[in-house]
């Protein structure tokens, strides 16, 4: 009885998938973060650029 249980355990692939798919979740999660911390640094050099453009235009 338990050995059939065990074998029936490790015949069984359902739970192989969605490790597989959590792993390739936690990847594509990762990645999207690296993707829009340079995009937010990006940004942020532009705005300032452009504060810094509107700053002097007023002063002059």
């Amino acid at each position: 009885m338990v050995l059939r249980l065990l074998k029936s355990f490790y015949s069984d692939r359902d739970g192989a998938t969605a490790v597989e798919y959590g792993l390739l979740l936690a990847l594509i999660s990762l990645g999207l973060l690296a993707g829009l911390e340079t995009f937010t640094d990006g940004l942020a050099k532009t705005f300032g650029a452009i504060t810094n453009s509107v700053d002097s235009a007023g002063t002059k």
